[in-house]
């Protein structure tokens, strides 16, 4: 079932964390952090709705690289439960930013992640500027040629500090929590 996160929430500050990368290091937020601003998602392996924007993403990230924004991403869903989403698994996916392993699924709480994809931009200050949608795809992704209203929201973070008052929620699977 599809799932849709809250609006943004404006200069919310973004919880630290310290997780495990599929790159074999150790990455905590003030390690990703970009001069800019900073890009958290929560992604994983086996979600559809990832899976089909997955270049997409990948384009994006580095584009946001080259304007000073910091890129990083964590899945947190029950690896139990979905074996795909396994710490094995992501260490599979040759990415361009840290992947993190949030086992615990504490971080996903801390964020009120809802969904995968789920994005959180943040500016220089590490307040909440943009959490919206990467661009118009579904579940299915849409054609090369879409507004990228991720890329030019994290843009304008870098540019102004400020994000755009209008956004459109990612959509995505929900985050599989483990049963308490």
């Amino acid at each position: 079932m599809a799932v849709t996160p809250p609006v943004c929430d404006f200069d919310w500050q973004a919880p630290d964390f310290t997780l495990p990368a599929s790159d074999g290091k150790t990455y905590s937020l003030s390690d990703v952090k970009g001069e800019n601003g900073t890009l958290v998602m929560f992604i994983c392996n086996h979600c559809p709705y990832v899976k089909s924007i997955m270049d997409k993403i990948i384009r994006d990230a580095q584009d946001l690289q080259k304007l000073g924004i910091g890129v990083v991403a964590i899945n947190s869903n029950d690896a139990v439960a979905y074996p795909e989403d396994s710490f094995e698994n992501m260490q599979k996916l040759d990415l361009p930013f840290p992947y993190l392993h949030d086992e615990s699924q504490a971080v996903a709480h801390a964020y009120g992640a809802a969904c995968t994809p789920d994005f959180f931009g943040f500016n220089a200050d590490m307040g909440l500027q943009y959490r919206g949608r990467l661009d118009a795809s579904g579940r299915n992704a849409g054609p090369d040629d879409l507004k990228r209203d991720l890329y030019e929201a994290m843009k304008q973070v870098a540019k102004t500090g400020q994000g755009p008052r209008e956004q459109i929620p990612s959509m995505g699977c929900s985050i599989k929590w483990k049963n308490a």
